[in-house]
């Protein structure tokens, strides 16, 4: 883990990391994105929220680091968007749970799925070990966010489409500041130089962490910024 002159940006997950558990923003990280922002280092949003959202959350947040979406589905910076995911493989999975679990009528996309261009993400109305059970022999990643269950294209995640989008910055992994909170921020901790896990975070992304915050959500944002950059 290195000093504070090697990050050159800052990564956050938005769901329980800037948001609390109602998915409310956080003030104390709206507060804290403009900060290191006006600093000059550059904040990416890093999410499994649909790439539109995250578009109007990097205007009204000031972020200008671009942004992962989709869990690593979509990538956009600077104005270009690449869709890296197939969706029609995580469409044919999630064809096949339908029409293969108990009380099938619990199986039920996300609202906004439509706008979904690389995943399929449901509702968590059906048991994530359900999920994982029926799919086990198909080729697609399985995450569950607290939020909801997303099923994935398995040759992308955050971590390695922020690998993606560090290149098209410029930088390295190596010079990010990574904060997350749940399973889906696996790849995208490991991939980074200063792995920050919120108190309210998942024990395994604990157990990977640089630095485990004493505050949840958004206040736990800010402290690491406090640590770490200010």
């Amino acid at each position: 883990m290195g000093g504070n002159l090697l990050i050159k940006a800052v990564a956050l997950d938005v769901d329980g990391t800037i948001t609390d558990k109602t998915r409310k923003a956080c003030i104390s990280a709206i507060k804290t994105i403009r900060t290191v922002e006006d600093m000059g280092i550059p904040v990416v949003i890093v999410t499994g929220n649909i790439s539109c959202f995250v578009n109007a959350l990097s205007i009204l947040f000031g972020t200008t680091g671009g942004f992962v979406a989709e869990n690593g589905g979509v990538v956009e910076f600077q104005g270009e968007t690449h869709v890296l995911g197939d969706i029609d493989k995580c469409q044919r999975a999630y064809e096949f749970l339908k029409s293969n679990t108990e009380g099938s009528s619990s199986v039920e996309k996300v609202e906004y799925s439509r706008y979904r261009v690389s995943e399929i993400a449901l509702n968590r109305s059906i048991p994530v070990r359900t999920v994982k059970e029926v799919l086990k022999e198909w080729d697609v990643e399985i995450y569950d966010s607290k939020f909801a269950i997303h099923l994935t294209d398995p040759s992308v995640n955050k971590g390695s489409s922020l690998q993606f989008l560090a290149g098209k910055m410029g930088i390295t992994t190596n010079e990010i500041m990574a904060v997350g909170d749940s399973e889906n921020d696996l790849d995208f901790l490991k991939a980074s130089g200063v792995k920050v896990a919120v108190s309210n975070a998942v024990p395994e992304l604990k157990d990977i962490a640089d630095y485990v915050t004493e505050k949840p959500y958004g206040d736990g944002v800010a402290e690491a910024v406090e640590r770490f950059i200010l």
